[in-house]
C-alpha cells in the first residue's frame, strides 16, 4: 500500500530572530541592517550643499548661529564649525593631534568574566576589531570632539556566519537632530527612506553614536567648535587687519606729479601707471599740490600688536584642545617642555578621558550587538577597553610569584603571563629551555665545570637551547603521549640485576650489622661536629669486630656470577 502522505522538500530553518540591547525584536528587520540608510540624496532633507556660514561672519551673526543650535536648528553652527577647522590652520592641527592621540592608542577587549563562554564571546569581538581601517574609522567617530557629537552607520554582513560589520560609514553630522523633549537624542531626518518630512529615531544596532562633552550640559553645546568660534572670529579680524597693514605700510608710498595743464587723458595714464605699482597705497596729484599723512598722537604704527594678539588666541585654543601650549607651539620654556615631553602633546587627563568615552561607545554599539546577534543575550557582554594598559610592577610580581611558589602557594600559568606580559607559545613554536646541568665539585649550581675549576671556560653559564614543541594534540593524545615516555623510563631488570638482588639476600642482614644504630647515634648528637666523632668512633668499632668472611664470600660468588652471565649475554666472547 503506498503512502498518501506527500513528500515536503526541505527547508532550512529561518535565521535567529534579531533584537536590540534591550531584547526587544528589531522591527526593522534584515533589509535595514544590510544596506546604508543615512546617505545623502540629490532631491531629499539629507544633501551635502553647504551654507559656508563663516563667509562675513560678525559677532551678531555668529551669536545667532550658536542660539538657533541650543533651539533645534544646528544645521548652520555645523558648517560653521567644519569651517573653522579649513580657514583656522591652528585649530585644525591640534584637534587632528588630539584625535590622532586616541585612534591610535591599542585596543584591548575584556571577557566579561572567566568561564570559557565568556572567553569566546571576547575573543570574537578581537576577531572583528583586527581590521586594516579601524584607526580611520576610530578618527572619524573623535568628530564629536569638535563638533560635540558624531554618527557612524555600521553596515551588516547577514548573509556569512558569524554575522559581523562589514564596513563602517561616516555620516554628516547635519543629517541629524536632536528631539526637542529632552535634547538627547538623536532622530535622523527625512527618516530610513530619506523621503520622509518628520526625523525618526535610529534603529538599533545601525547606528555608532559618540557623544564629546567638553563641559557638562546638552550635547550639541559641548563641542569645542562651540568655545573656538569666538576665537576664530577674533582671530580673522586682527588678520584681516594686519594684512591691510602690511600693504599701507609695508610698500612705499607712490605718489604721481603733474604739471599744470597736462590733459585730462595722461592724467589718467599717470593714475594707471601709479595703480600697476600697488594697490590702496598710491595717488596722483597735480605738482603744486601737497599731500600730508597725519598720524594721531604723533603715535607710530606698531605690527606687533596683531603679532600678539594672534599668538594670545592661538595659545587659548590650544589650551581648550589639547590642554597645553607647549607641544603646539615648541616653546623652549623649561616648564613648558617638560609638560610636553609628559604629555606627548596631548595632556594627559585629556587623552585618557578621550579614550575612556570612546571605549563605552565601543562596547555598547559595538560587541554588544556582535555578542547578541552571534551567541544571544548575555547579562554581561565583553568590554573594549582603548588606551595603555595600567603599568605592572613586573620585578615585584615576579618576588610575590617566587615567594608563593617556594610556599607551596598554588600560582596560575595565566596570572605569570598576565604579570609578565608573555604570551602563550604557539603550537609548534620553538621554545626556549635551560639544559640540564651537572653540579660541579665546587657547590655551584649554576656552573659547568668541563675541563677542571681552572679552565676560564668552566665558568659557563647554561644557555637557553631551542626546542622543538610536539604538534598540537588533544586532551587524550596527551596522556597517551606522557603514558608511552613513562613506559619507556622503565626498564625490564636483566640478569645483572637479577644477581644483585641475589647477592644483597645472600648476606642476609650484614647492613643490619654494620649500619644498626647510627639513627639514634645522630639523633643524640648537638652538632655537627659530634655527629662526625660519633661516626669515627663507631666506624672503629666495626671495623675491630666486623667478620669480613661473610662479605669476601659474598662478594667472590658475585663476580663469578656476573663474569657468567656477560658469557652467556655475549656467546663467543
Amino acid at each position: 500500500m503506498s503512502d498518501s502522505r506527500a513528500l515536503v522538500p526541505y527547508a532550512a530553518p529561518p535565521p535567529p530572530a534579531l533584537v536590540d540591547r534591550n531584547g526587544i525584536p528589531l522591527r526593522s528587520g534584515r533589509d535595514v541592517l544590510t544596506r546604508e540608510i543615512s546617505a545623502p540624496t540629490v532631491t531629499g532633507i539629507r544633501s551635502i550643499v553647504s551654507g559656508h556660514p563663516a563667509q562675513g561672519l560678525d559677532p551678531a551673526r555668529l551669536g545667532s548661529i550658536l542660539r538657533a543650535a541650543e533651539n533645534g536648528d544646528a544645521t548652520a553652527y555645523l558648517e560653521l564649525a567644519e569651517e573653522i577647522e579649513e580657514k583656522y590652520p591652528h585649530y585644525l592641527s591640534v584637534l587632528g593631534t588630539r584625535k590622532r592621540a586616541v585612534a591610535q592608542l591599542p585596543i584591548n577587549v575584556e571577557a566579561a568574566g572567566d568561564s570559557p563562554e565568556e572567553e569566546e564571546d571576547a575573543q570574537l569581538v578581537r576577531d572583528w576589531l583586527k581590521r586594516l581601517t579601524l584607526q580611520g574609522e576610530l578618527f572619524d567617530m573623535l568628530d564629536a570632539i569638535g563638533k560635540g557629537y558624531s554618527v557612524t552607520e555600521i553596515i551588516w554582513n547577514l548573509d556569512e556566519t558569524p554575522w559581523l560589520p562589514e564596513r563602517l560609514e561616516w555620516v554628516d553630522p547635519r543629517f541629524f537632530e536632536f528631539d526637542q523633549v529632552t535634547g538627547k537624542q538623536l532622530l535622523l531626518k527625512g527618516g530610513i527612506d530619506g523621503d520622509s518630512g518628520l526625523a525618526q529615531p535610529l534603529p538599533p544596532a545601525k547606528f555608532i553614536t559618540h557623544f564629546a562633552q567638553s563641559k557638562s550640559g546638552l550635547p550639541i553645546r559641548g563641542g569645542l567648535a562651540r568655545t573656538v568660534a569666538w576665537f576664530y572670529l577674533f582671530a580673522n579680524f586682527a588678520l584681516k587687519d594686519w594684512i591691510t597693514f602690511l600693504e599701507v605700510y609695508g610698500l612705499p608710498l607712490r605718489v604721481g606729479k603733474y604739471a599744470n595743464g597736462t590733459s585730462e587723458a595722461d592724467i589718467r595714464k599717470l593714475a594707471q601707471a601709479v595703480a600697476q605699482i600697488g594697490s590702496d597705497a598710491g595717488c596722483v596729484i597735480p605738482q603744486s599740490m601737497m599731500l600730508e599723512f597725519i598720524t594721531s598722537g604723533g603715535a607710530t604704527a606698531n605690527p606687533e600688536m596683531f603679532h600678539t594678539l594672534l599668538t594670545y588666541v592661538d595659545d587659548l585654543t590650544s589650551k581648550a584642545t589639547i590642554g597645553q601650549t607647549s607641544s603646539a607651539d615648541a616653546k623652549p620654556s623649561g616648564i613648558g617642555s617638560g609638560m610636553a615631553n609628559q604629555h606627548e602633546n596631548v595632556r594627559g587627563d585629556i587623552r585618557d578621558a578621550d579614550a575612556m568615552g570612546l571605549s563605552v561607545t565601543l562596547t555598547r554599539d559595538v560587541a554588544k550587538p556582535i555578542v547578541m546577534f552571534n551567541r544571544g543575550q548575555r547579562k554581561r557582554y565583553p568590554i573594549v577597553r582603548v588606551g595603555e594598559p595600567d603599568a605592572i610592577d613586573m620585578d615585584r610580581g615576579l618576588k610575590a610569584i617566587d615567594a608563593a611558589v617556594k610556599h607551596k602557594v598554588a600560582v596560575g600559568v595565566n596570572h605569570f603571563r598576565k604579570v609578565t606580559g608573555l604570551p602563550a607559545p604557539e603550537p609548534g613554536e620553538e621554545l626556549l629551555a635551560a639544559p640540564a646541568t651537572e653540579k660541579p665539585e665546587n657547590g655551584d649550581p649554576g656552573v659547568i665545570a668541563p675541563n677542571g675549576p681552572e679552565d676560564p671556560e668552566s665558568r659557563q653559564k647554561p644557555l637557553l637551547n631551542p626546542l622543538k614543541t610536539p604538534s598540537k594534540v588533544d586532551d587524550d593524545d596527551a596522556d597517551a603521549v606522557a603514558a608511552a615516555a613513562a613506559a619507556e623510563m622503565v626498564r625490564e631488570p636483566d640478569a645483572l640485576d637479577r644477581l644483585v638482588d641475589d647477592a644483597i639476600g645472600q648476606l642476609g642482614g650484614l647492613d643490619d650489622a654494620l649500619l644498626g644504630g647510627f639513627e639514634e647515634m645522630i639523633a643524640s648528637a648537638a652538632s655537627l661536629e659530634e655527629v662526625r666523632e660519633l661516626i669515627a668512633v663507631r666506624a672503629g668499632e666495626i671495623i675491630d669486630r666486623m667478620d669480613d668472611s661473610t662479605l669476601v664470600t659474598a662478594l667472590a660468588r658475585s663476580s663469578f656470577a656476573t663474569r657468567v652471565a656477560g658469557l652467556i649475554e655475549k656467546p663467543g666472547a
